[in-house]
């Protein structure tokens, strides 16, 4: 197979280990572990699995799938979205092992998914529920690490959905969380939080990455809290398995059992996960290239198979299912993350951390890590983002706050389904008027490639137009002319906006001709006929 090269979506390896790049790509690295490894351990306890399997999918996840991938800032680990579907799986089947072999024959059809071209459904994907999911995983980030920012972590499970699985929901173990309020817990996730903001405008001292500053501080005032009225519990801290030497280390490996392989519940299994991972996946890959400041485009058939071989490899080990995560991905963006290194990195912290230095992780409170995720959260669903979103009009801002919504108060999969009902709706009222045509002249040997845009361009026109211009040939001069166009959607005009941006890693010479930054949708009444009088 050949996969779709998209510009950006693969660098010379050289690149990778440039020092520009590795000055941004290490401190963010050490970010996303801090943030990925209660969310490995929390994820395993949710699914019902050995917390080693948490951590072991982490690993994976950073530095297979990382390296295969074409993503240059996806972080891939297990994925909250399927711990209902993990706990399920494992309990139906009656052996943990039973469930490894489901993992890794979901790893094949996510293979052939990525062979059969499934991946370009995410280039249908309006851009206003992207948004809406972004925003909504931010407030789903501050409303799940509140309790563990003021020390109530009983029931510390990374679930990211409304309803939780001791038949209470978000809000209930937020009150909960506000009745059994630790002040040593609430002391350090405060002061994390100060420095989360202002440490980074100290620009003689933001050299230190400031989540590392929280962490290491974080381990400090836990341990002078020891024996005083802020004393932390064993639950309010971190905690990963301690392993004293090879052969405990070699134990907490399990295999598939492949004498199931015609058992008809797991391959029933098998192809659940591998459809809601690769949704996941693609919606998390289609929301990082949107936050990316580089405007990358990430080949979306290439990375369903990076994560089928992540899951293929995982099952074999005895880890969890995975999927590119938008946590951990979004504090990869947000700590200034350069290229796939920073993923890849963080997956060998994860293996340092368990075989290295267990007992110094185990001491880092939880509190302080739900510091950095609450930052996390608030830049994800900024007001001024519902601003933007408002003034973009009706048509964008209705489908974002129904996804917002929907998935804030469901989970991540329901409400983005629920969005994209929306958004087809009133993607439907806007193609009902305007219908679409465009088409590429190539100007003699001068290699001038003129795409001249019709009088309606919509939202499904974006796959053709996505498709057109990542293939254009590198060192061309490209025309993009909107002189005839009355209306073009803004994910087009988004597309456009971004191939200008990054079209000078191909070498190619982009102009603008008569496109606006934003078109009003023509009004019924401009529409209708309007015979004129004969005299």
């Amino acid at each position: 197979m050949k996969f779709d090269r998209i510009s950006g979506s693969t660098l010379d390896i050289k690149k990778y280990f440039l020092p520009k790049n590795l000055k941004k790509d290490i401190p963010a690295s050490i970010v996303v572990f801090l943030v990925a490894l209660p969310l490995c351990l929390g994820i395993a306890l949710a699914s019902g699995a050995p917390l080693f399997a948490g951590i072991l999918t982490g690993i994976i996840g950073g530095i297979v799938v990382s390296t295969v991938s074409g993503s240059q800032l996806s972080v891939s680990g297990p994925a909250a979205g399927l711990t209902v579907i993990v706990l399920g799986a494992i309990t139906s089947l009656g052996s943990y092992q039973t469930f490894l072999l489901a993992v890794c024959l979901a790893g094949v059809l996510q293979i052939i998914l990525g062979f059969v071209k499934a991946g370009t459904i995410a280039n249908f994907f309006p851009s206003s529920v992207i948004e809406g999911m972004l925003a909504a995983i931010g407030i789903i980030l501050i409303l799940k690490q509140l309790p563990h920012a003021i020390g109530y972590d009983a029931d510390y499970e990374g679930d990211e959905s409304f309803l939780q699985f001791n038949e209470g929901n978000t809000f209930s173990a937020l009150s909960n969380a506000f009745d059994k309020i630790s002040f040593g817990a609430v002391i350090i996730s405060s002061i994390s939080l100060l420095i989360m903001i202002y440490w980074p405008k100290l620009k003689k001292l933001s050299v230190i990455p400031a989540p590392l500053l929280v962490v290491i501080l974080g381990i400090v005032l836990g341990l002078l809290f020891n024996n005083t009225i802020f004393n932390l519990t064993a639950n309010q801290l971190v905690s990963i398995p301690v392993v004293n030497s090879f052969d405990e280390f070699s134990k907490l490996f399990m295999s598939p059992d492949f004498s199931q392989i015609a058992n008809r519940d797991v391959w029933i299994i098998a192809a659940t996960i591998a459809i809601v991972a690769s949704l996941e996946t693609l919606l998390s890959i289609e929301a990082v290239d949107k936050i990316d400041p580089i405007k990358r485009v990430s080949p979306t058939n290439r990375e369903l198979v990076a994560q089928g071989i992540g899951n293929i490899t995982s099952g074999m080990l005895g880890g969890l299912p995975m999927t590119a995560v938008i946590v951990r991905s979004s504090a990869n963006v947000n700590s200034g993350g350069r290229t796939k290194m920073s993923s890849i990195i963080h997956g060998i912290w994860l293996l340092v951390a368990l075989l290295l230095i267990p007992g110094l992780i185990n001491y880092i409170p939880l509190s302080c890590l739900a510091a950095i995720l609450l930052f996390t959260g608030y830049k994800l669903a900024k007001l001024e983002l519902f601003k933007k979103m408002w003034k973009n009009g009706s048509d964008q801002f209705i489908p974002f706050l129904v996804t917002v919504l929907a998935v804030v108060f469901t989970d991540l999969l329901k409400g983005v389904a629920i969005g994209m009902l929306i958004g087809v709706f009133y993607i439907l009222r806007t193609n009902l008027r305007n219908p679409y045509f465009y088409k590429i002249e190539q100007n003699g040997d001068k290699k001038v490639i003129r795409i001249k845009l019709a009088e309606e361009v919509s939202f499904l026109n974006k796959g053709a137009i996505q498709y057109t211009l990542t293939h254009l040939p590198k060192q061309s001069d490209v025309i993009i002319d909107g002189t005839n166009s009355r209306f073009i959607d803004l994910d087009v005009l988004e597309i456009i906006h971004n191939f200008k941006h990054f079209a000078y890693t191909k070498a190619i010479v982009v102009q603008l001709v008569n496109i606006k930054d934003r078109y009003d949708v023509p009004q019924l009444k401009e529409m209708i006929y309007k015979p004129e009088k004969i005299d």
